[in-house]
């Protein structure tokens, strides 16, 4: 009886375990020290129990808004195992945004970080908290020069082209080019 009863606990353990490899996360801001609320982001991101694996250059960039606003320092982090469910990494993600100051009075309006999921490995979701693929990430060079910095061969699971794909194929027109202090 005590075998059954450890091969179910087993069998329930591993076959609800996460087996998503990578989720991705582009982080932006534009207001106050930009690259020190990038830093102070990550180690929040850390600090949440995430596994930062991979994170691309930062690069400045022109908003993508009508609103005027200074420009953006952005980049892109590839999170490991283990990966906490999409919500919940939504959910931490808001968290850290929070404690770094974010208000979301003005849509598009600038602000002190912006952290979006952008892929939670082939995961697909569409509710009022989380959509996935993010529904821009293909839109956004941005986000797409990052990506396709640190996962140039990864595949967009509802349009099933690479990053780099995308990227090439992207209309807009933005400039994007590699921050240097």
């Amino acid at each position: 009886m005590i075998h059954l009863l450890t091969q179910v606990v087993l069998t329930f353990m591993f076959s609800h375990r996460n087996h998503t490899n990578h989720a991705y996360i582009s982080l932006g801001s534009n207001l106050g020290d930009r690259a020190g609320n990038l830093l102070l982001a990550l180690r929040g991101m850390m600090e949440a129990a995430m596994v930062i694996s991979r994170v691309s250059s930062v690069y400045e960039t022109e908003p993508v808004s009508a609103v005027a606003q200074p420009a953006f320092l952005n980049m892109v982090v590839e999170l490991g195992n283990p990966l906490p469910a999409p919500e919940q990494v939504m959910a931490r993600l808001l968290r850290v945004e929070y404690a770094l100051g974010r208000t979301r009075e003005l849509k598009d309006g600038p602000r002190t970080i912006d952290l979006d999921l952008l892929l939670y490995g082939d995961a697909e979701s569409d509710t009022q908290f989380l959509r996935l693929p993010h529904p821009r990430l293909h839109e956004r060079r941005f986000v797409l020069t990052g990506l396709a910095e640190i996962a140039p061969f990864l595949a967009h699971p509802t349009l099933k082209r690479t990053t780099t794909d995308l990227l090439e194929s992207l209309e807009d027109k933005s400039v994007v080019k590699i921050w240097m202090p």
